[in-house]
């Protein structure tokens, strides 16, 4: 639902009252009627803010965990699987630990790779909304894609734990939650300082040093990290540094300040595509234009503000933010044969930005309702150029604009819990985002507001053998490609349902879930012609399974896998190429990752395996194509002396051939075999 007039206030505040009633009436309960039952761990709170002795679920909280009893389906993943992982960035890691589709876009750090969740994956994982320590991360009036979504300023080092949230089932998460979230959290403290170092095939160093405060009232992290690699094609070696810090402080019994700041940049250089007959030679040591490649800077700063009402189970948190950032990009996106694809020549692009946020929450819980009612609001400045180039010179321009967006949102989320078995889950957000285009050539600035209300509602059924049958309806949207130039642009939406079974016996926990989305105004974007198409209509359906499981106490299996059906329904190209009833471009059929992870009861070594499947893959811009799929394998081992950690890992394993990326009869090549070695010392 897209509307450009004022929002319908009135209906938000019957919705709401109506969520607020339901509470009331069902807290309102004798105690007596509340009977003690196997069933109650459905009401047990995990998140108990300081010494306070008021106990509030954490679900309601936008940067705290997700339990696993909510009718949503999650993927949780730890620090310690991440920091075993032998990955070469964040989107592989959790390629390989929560069975994400990931397509390399095969540039440098910076330049953001398609990252996917049941099939969404316009470009540069803009429909999963990313969120580190309550910062939202997506850009948005980018001129490059909307809601560009760069995973490289997370710390590895740093991270407590990640949730993948699949599906828009939640209202704290507004625009670009298209197809998901990704929550990472950072420690909030550390005992005594770690380093790490470790290297790898094709030159590559990576350092990182560690250290904070662990006090009764107070704790910090702070640290640093340097990375460079030459590549393992011809002119695609990079740099990058980063610099992590949290300090948490209790003012009070009652209050607690959350401080933290990330940093990072990264220069990097670009082989480029190439053809699907190089490809299919093995010839990947062509370079498309030596002088391609380009560099990123990204800060953001935080504060927030933690208060528990005395005596009362009510939480209050809020998070101020601040984001700066500025990329440079030199990319050649050659012509296919008759000049069809491709400019042909060397494009320029810079992006220079600043922000502000704030989200603001309140919680009241009571033993089985739990009502969550903030806003969230933040604004952002751009200043885009495009460029057509020769050997970084500027030719001539293509776009020069700068642009600002105001958005603005109020949601409301409850989790009330029906007897000893029903669990509901309803939320309601609206958002308002106002965007100012203004041309640097002189030309008239343009400004238009879209409002848009994404209901939430699930259902959770509680059976007595520990397992949960559950389902959910909920609409998500982001904002489309181009509306830094057309600020009228509409957003991109989509009706979600999901029906699930969970099984949480001990050391056992497993999940399946059938999926349907239907999308208006679908999007694509071709990475080759650099143009978006929109318009038309499109439906993701499809099975996920989740597999946690301690076999025993020391071997634990995870796997996550997706089968999906993501089809065009009405849609019709910007080449004017009729795509209904085609595969949704850059998505596989199924996805997917299953790894052993085996730990000597003694401590002194552990080991693991995984694989990683994609296919059938439909590339971009060829309508009815599709590409075999393929499987990756990871291993790796490390055993201890002392405090020290000594580690290696092989990825790709077999040295598979496989297409990170193709577009347009274009190739973005994967890695071959890369073996890497680590030493840790704490």
């Amino acid at each position: 639902m897209t509307m450009h007039s004022r929002p319908p206030a009135a209906a938000l505040v019957r919705i709401t009252a109506a969520v607020a009633l339901a509470a009331a009436a069902l807290t309102a309960r004798p105690a007596a009627a509340q009977q003690p039952d196997a069933a109650d761990s459905m009401h047990q709170h995990s998140d108990t803010l300081l010494h306070a002795p008021i106990v509030l679920r954490s679900v309601t909280i936008t940067s705290s965990p997700t339990s696993r009893d909510e009718p949503l389906g999650i993927t949780h993943v730890t620090g310690t699987e991440l920091s075993r992982t032998p990955a070469v960035d964040p989107y592989e890691a959790l390629r390989q630990t929560a069975g994400l589709e990931v397509h390399d876009q095969g540039q440098g750090p910076g330049f953001a790779s398609d990252a996917s969740l049941r099939g969404f994956s316009s470009d540069h994982s803009t429909d999963i909304a990313l969120w580190v320590d309550g910062v939202p991360n997506n850009e948005p009036v980018n001129g490059h894609a909307e809601g560009y979504n760069d995973w490289y300023v997370i710390f590895p080092g740093s991270i407590r734990d990640i949730d993948v949230l699949r599906g828009p089932t939640s209202a704290l998460y507004g625009n670009f939650s298209l197809a998901g979230t990704v929550n990472v959290r950072t420690l909030e403290r550390i005992r005594r300082s770690e380093a790490l170092l470790s290297g790898g095939s094709y030159g590559r160093v990576d350092g990182s040093l560690l250290t904070g405060v662990d006090r009764e009232h107070t704790g910090a992290v702070v640290g640093v990290r340097g990375l460079r690699e030459d590549g393992w094609r011809p002119n695609s070696g990079y740099w990058l540094g980063q610099a992590h810090g949290r300090v948490v402080h209790d003012l009070s019994p009652a209050a607690r300040l959350d401080a933290g700041v990330e940093l990072y940049g990264s220069n990097w250089h670009s082989p480029g595509f190439i053809t699907t007959d190089q490809f299919d030679a093995r010839q990947f040591d062509v370079v498309s234009d030596p002088t391609d490649g380009g560099f990123k800077r990204r800060a953001q700063e935080r504060v927030g503000l933690r208060i528990v009402a005395p005596n009362r189970p009510l939480l209050w948190r809020t998070t101020a933010y601040a984001t700066q950032g500025r990329w440079q990009l030199f990319l050649t996106t050659p012509p296919e044969g008759g000049g069809s694809e491709g400019s042909g020549s060397q494009v320029e692009e810079e992006d220079h930005r600043y922000g502000f946020g704030l989200t603001s929450a309140v919680t009241y819980a009571l033993d089985r309702v739990d009502l969550t009612t903030g806003i969230d609001t933040r604004w952002d400045h751009s200043h885009y150029e495009n460029y057509f180039a020769t050997s970084r010179m500027r030719d001539s321009s293509e776009t020069l604009v700068r642009a600002s967006q105001l958005a603005a949102a109020a949601f409301v989320q409850s989790t009330i819990d029906l007897g000893h078995h029903f669990r509901l889950a309803p939320g309601i957000r609206y958002d308002m985002v106002r965007t100012r285009s203004t041309p640097d050539n002189g030309g008239g600035a343009a400004t238009d507001s879209h409002g848009i209300i994404a209901p939430k509602l699930g259902l959770l059924y509680h059976l007595p053998a520990g397992a949960d049958v559950y389902g959910n309806l909920s609409r998500g949207f982001r904002q489309t490609d181009g509306v830094i130039e057309d600020p009228t642009l509409p957003f991109v939406t989509a009706w979600a349902y999901e029906t699930g079974l969970k099984v949480n016996r001990g050391p056992v926990y497993a999940s399946a879930a059938l999926f349907r989305m239907d999308v208006s105004n679908e999007q694509t974007f071709d990475p080759v012609t650099l143009n978006s198409t929109s318009g038309g209509r499109s439906r993701r359906q499809g099975l996920e399974l989740t597999l946690d499981a301690r076999v025993t106490p020391s071997l634990h299996a995870l796997a996550n896998w997706t089968f999906n059906d993501a089809k065009y329904r009405n849609f019709v190209s910007e080449a004017g190429d009729t795509l209904s009833g085609i595969r949704v471009f850059n998505t596989a059929k199924q996805v997917g990752s299953a790894t052993l992870i085996f730990n000597a009861p003694s401590g002194r070594w552990d080991a693991q395996m995984g694989t990683s499947v994609v296919g059938p893959y439909a590339p971009f811009d060829e309508p009815g194509v599709l590409l075999p799929s393929y499987a990756l394998l990871q291993a790796g081992a490390g055993f201890r002396v002392g405090a020290t950690r000594i580690g290696f890992g092989v990825r790709n394993l077999t040295n598979h051939q496989y297409p990170e990326l193709r577009a347009g009869a274009f190739v973005v090549p994967g890695q071959p075999r890369s073996i890497y070695g680590q030493v840790e010392l704490r």
